[in-house]
């Protein structure tokens, strides 16, 4: 069965045009809902659907939209999180250069259902065109009667105004991305109190991933009981992967919820390359635990992967052969994570570059004994001790590598030299 939702129309030309997205159906679960449905109902119908949202922490949307106040006499916003900065995660580029519009309407929808009149979408720096690409689909949808005043004559007012940030990583976390949108350098805030209450200029704001908000015109057009039946228990719906590294086809796939891993790299990617066997499989983005070979049957869901030691996070899907020195993979997140630091915490400042600095050492031939011991150390006084997850997410990667393949981490320091590097290669 084709379960595509996000994904099913990309191949339809000029997918970008406001035309070709209505004679698709575009719009109408916008029209119908401010026709039929009040925002409480879009709200109990998206909690009942059980879209858990897409970003990382995999958190019930409609819960999170809940938590918004009610005649708390403050604005609400809404922030559409594009700033897709994990490294190895694309998933997000992909809806906004290819079908922007399937967003736009996901936008102005969860927009009504929280009683918010101006939305932002903070766009990475770095996304040139699909910024330029989401602009133009937004000036489309005003001159359409979608966007601005008592849109399609409903009394509900909405604009959305694009914001591109400066390539920091950071700004992907809410709250350095709010304290971004008001103009000040992205370092995350103190929590409580949170967005929900206290969030852009003082008022109740909603921060949700790209992917998240495109979902939203499929659950109002065909109802929570069918979102709800894909996937997997706890798991609705499905998810876009991101799929990189060493696979024989390489892209974006969506596939249902609880999908297992041996299925999107084997059936979708082809599998390794050839002459190589699977080595490692990062299964949520760079900021994630990474998995071994003999895991590659677990479900590709928020909790199995949990189960599994690792986290589902931005599902960019990394895929590492045999001929991978994972010393040198470690070396590169670390590196990745020092210069992203926004050195507000001292244990996150410090520690992501002694972790680049010892990584660096090992990688070059240069390790000294108690070098492994010391960088779990560190790993573990990094994490749940600072004001973001950014800590967490250098240590939590370089933890996992450390653990998993201690032998050969062991032999760089024992060696002084990459013992994978000479290594020919075995057949799978």
């Amino acid at each position: 069965m084709d379960t595509k939702i996000l994904t099913r129309n990309l191949h339809v030309p000029d997918l970008q045009e406001i035309g070709v997205y209505e004679s698709l159906g575009g719009y109408r679960a916008l029209a119908r809902a401010l026709k039929e449905l009040s925002p409480d109902e879009i709200i109990e119908t998206v909690k009942k659907s059980g879209l858990r949202g897409r970003g990382g922490a995999g958190f019930p949307t409609g819960l999170k939209w809940g938590f918004v106040p009610k005649n708390s006499g403050r604005p609400v916003y809404l922030c559409v999180n594009s700033d897709e900065s994990e490294p190895g995660t694309f998933k997000d580029r992909l809806i906004l250069e290819q079908d922007p519009h399937q967003l736009i309407e996901g936008t102005i929808l969860s927009a009504y259902a929280l009683g918010c009149r101006l939305a932002f979408l903070y766009i990475r720096g770095e996304y040139v065109r699909p910024a330029e690409i989401v602009e133009r689909a937004i000036a489309q949808a005003r001159d359409r009667g979608y966007l601005g005043k008592n849109i399609l004559g409903s009394g509900f007012d909405l604009d959305i105004v694009v914001h591109r940030g400066a390539g920091a990583y950071i700004c992907g976390e809410e709250t350095a991305l709010l304290e971004s949108l008001e103009g000040r350098r992205g370092h995350p805030r103190l929590k409580p109190p949170f967005p929900a209450s206290v969030g852009l200029y003082g008022s109740p704001t909603v921060i949700n991933n790209v992917e998240t908000l495109a979902n939203i015109p499929h659950i109002v057009n065909n109802g929570a009981d069918w979102y709800a039946s894909i996937g997997v228990p706890g798991n609705a719906g499905t998810r876009l992967f991101g799929v990189s590294g060493h696979v024989v086809r390489r892209g974006v796939y969506e596939l249902p919820m609880g999908t297992p891993l041996r299925e999107l790299l084997v059936d979708h990617c082809g599998g390794v390359r050839p002459g190589r066997r699977l080595k490692a499989i990062v299964p949520g983005g760079s900021s994630t635990p990474v998995l071994t070979a003999d895991q590659v049957d677990v479900r590709l869901d928020f909790d199995s992967i949990a189960r599994a030691g690792s986290m589902l996070g931005s599902a960019g899907v990394i895929v590492m052969d045999d001929s991978t020195c994972m010393v040198k993979a470690a070396l590169r997140i670390s590196r990745f994570y020092a210069e992203e630091s926004c050195g507000q915490c001292t244990q996150c400042r410090e520690g992501t570059e002694w972790l680049h600095r010892i990584l660096h050492r090992i990688e070059g031939g240069r390790g000294r004994q108690g070098d492994l011991e010391l960088l779990l150390d560190l790993c573990a006084n990094m994490k749940g001790r600072t004001i973001c997850p950014l800590s967490d997410a250098a240590a939590m990667p370089i933890e996992s590598y450390v653990q998993k393949f201690h032998a050969e981490f062991d032999a760089h320091i024992r060696e002084q030299r990459c013992v994978i590097r000479d290594a020919p290669p075995v057949a799978t």
